[in-house]
């Protein structure tokens, strides 16, 4: 099983990010995805979950508006569009699926914003 995180980086204020989760070894579309964040000293939080079919998505209150979660079952990847990024975003990104009481953790992207 692998949950491999791609797209993190470092961006100004204002700026973009995508990032992309891509699955491995297990029945994707069975799955619950959400992209967790944890910033030096915090503990980790939930930023967005997507349900198996892609028709239910939900947000953090900080990230409403400015994310977008989406996943795409043909290619076994979940991404995280991230626009208007603040300095409050600079963290790593986690990729997590779930089913039951099944659940994976990719390893981690750096998110980092900055002037």
């Amino acid at each position: 099983v692998q949950l491999v995180e791609s797209g993190g980086g470092l961006v100004q204020p204002g700026g973009s990010l995508r990032l992309s989760c891509a699955a491995s070894g297990f029945t994707f579309s069975n799955y619950y995805m959400r992209w967790y964040r944890q910033a030096p000293g915090k503990e980790r939080e939930l930023v967005a979950g997507i349900s198996s079919t892609g028709r239910s998505t939900n947000y953090a209150d900080s990230v409403k508006d400015r994310f977008t979660i989406a996943r795409d079952n043909a290619k076994n990847t979940v991404y995280l569009q991230m626009n208007s990024l603040k300095l409050e975003d600079t963290a790593v990104y986690y990729c997590n699926a779930r089913n039951g009481l099944t659940g994976y953790w990719g390893q981690g992207t750096q998110v980092t914003v900055s002037s």
